[in-house]
């Protein structure tokens, strides 16, 4: 940041708070929201609501069992947290590991770093990934990444 005065620049320092203040209120809201999962247990039909897509269609879209996962890993149960949706748990840790990229980036003195840039080659794969995810899961074969 600079500031303009009499005619010259002066930098100046961000303080370190206020670089870390974005990051780390995204991590505090991110463990909340775990908290809150661990002690209202998603795994009680309607607990949390219903899903529009798979009371419409029949199946689960790609969130369907995401906050299951979230309350497994909570538990410390992987394997359960895996076959209740594979890609929450995968966005979960790529999540974690970006809000940790950022703190450490504004620690370090980069005010201006964000969370993600995301170019549009990056969002189109992760889109297709999802598609894929979330037909496979559909098939008998792919059936054991939702349990319901």
């Amino acid at each position: 940041m600079t500031t303009i005065q009499r005619g010259r620049a002066e930098a100046t320092e961000v303080s370190f708070a206020r670089r870390v203040r974005g990051p780390a209120l995204t991590a505090a809201a991110g463990a909340g929201a775990l908290v809150l999962l661990h002690f209202r247990d998603p795994h009680q039909s309607g607990s949390w609501g219903f899903c529009p897509f798979l009371e419409v269609t029949g199946h689960p879209c790609p969130l369907c069992g995401g906050l299951r996962a979230m309350n497994d890993l909570t538990r410390g149960h992987i394997g359960d947290a895996l076959t209740s949706n594979a890609a929450a748990v995968f966005i979960l840790i790529a999540g974690a590991a970006l809000i940790v990229r950022w703190f450490v980036r504004r620690a370090r003195g980069e005010a201006n770093a964000v969370l993600l840039t995301t170019p549009k080659l990056a969002t189109a794969i992760f889109a297709v990934a999802m598609v894929i995810f979330t037909v496979y899961r559909w098939t008998p074969w792919g059936n054991w990444l939702y349990q319901a």
